[in-house]
């Protein structure tokens, strides 16, 4: 076992020989919208995601499938796998089949395996003090998917360009990271505990500090509106609670801008820790190949994560 639980990373990693490990992660979601089709492709895309943040190539998926049969309309879920299956195979990787249980609540996602070289593994305890950080996709879409649900927001609002961002795939932003003329440090993807949980387990697994530059941070139309408006999701509480000790904000921000911090993520971009005489170039090459990619932060000596 090359990579366990211990640091918090986003999939195991078991050794076969001295060329070839496997990548092994498991995720699951309620539906974020209502289109079965586009639950599927988000559903997918986010388990697939942790094979990519280890720097790794998916090659199978097994279904995970809870479904109220009893309530809803099998089309509904016919639909789902559609948009799970398309997904998997625009990754290069073979649905194998996968598993089915009535439940109350429709939840689906997939158990991935990938294949690496043990010796580029790409860890989230590996950022190096002097590293800059490159996110590749905004935040903000729990609240964006709440807010739909409360008729704040309708599906079109966020159809055309919010939702294939969140369903992208995160295959093209880790290939550029991973070109030679880069030395990638560490990497995590940004999902439920948003972007400042996932940032302290940078710190935390890397033993060093977070820096967060707050007004480099994107964030998808409508978030900071609906936060403002009242809106928030389950896990911002949760999430603030597991930063408390651990986080220093030094700017001031207003409520709404503060809860963005605090905002889960559903399959969100990818968090790169990379020298910081590479980051403007990586930057540069990952918007060249449509990645909506950004520099928003440091790695210090110290502990824990700091907004600046």
């Amino acid at each position: 076992m090359l990579v366990g639980f211990a640091t918090s990373d986003d999939a195991a990693v078991y050794r076969i020989n001295e060329t070839q490990a496997i990548v092994t992660t498991v995720d699951f979601i309620t539906p974020p919208v209502d289109d079965p089709y586009w639950f599927g492709q988000i559903a997918a895309a986010n388990s697939i995601s942790d094979v990519y943040a280890m720097g790794a190539r998916p090659i199978t998926a097994l279904n995970l499938v809870m479904f109220p049969s009893k309530q809803l309309d099998m089309g509904i879920l016919k639909e789902i796998l559609r948009g799970g299956n398309d997904k998997v195979m625009e990754a290069g990787a073979v649905l194998a089949g996968g598993h089915t249980v009535d439940d109350e609540e429709p939840k689906y996602g997939l158990s991935v395996t990938g294949l690496i070289d043990p010796k580029r593994v790409i860890s989230n305890a590996s950022a190096r003090v002097g590293d800059a950080l490159v996110l590749t996709k905004p935040l903000g879409s729990g609240v964006l998917f709440n807010a739909v649900r409360s008729k704040r927001l309708v599906l079109r609002d966020i159809e055309r360009e919010i939702l294939p961002s969140v369903a992208a795939l995160n295959n093209t932003a880790m290939e550029v990271a991973l070109e030679r003329s880069y030395s990638l440090n560490a990497c995590t993807d940004v999902t439920g505990f948003g972007i400042c949980g996932h940032s302290f387990e940078m710190a935390r697994g890397s033993g060093l500090r977070v820096e967060l530059n707050y007004a480099a941070l994107p964030f998808y139309e409508y978030a900071q509106e609906m936060y403002r408006k009242g809106e928030t999701t389950g896990s911002n509480q949760d999430n603030r609670d597991l930063m408390a000790g651990h986080l220093e904000i030094l700017p001031h921000l207003v409520k709404e801008q503060e809860e963005l911090l605090f905002d889960p993520q559903t399959s969100g971009g990818l968090l790169l820790s990379l020298p910081e005489s590479q980051a403007e170039e990586l930057v540069e090459a990952l918007r060249l190949k449509g990645v909506h990619a950004v520099r928003i932060g440091r790695v210090v000596e110290g502990t824990g994560v700091a907004v600046v």
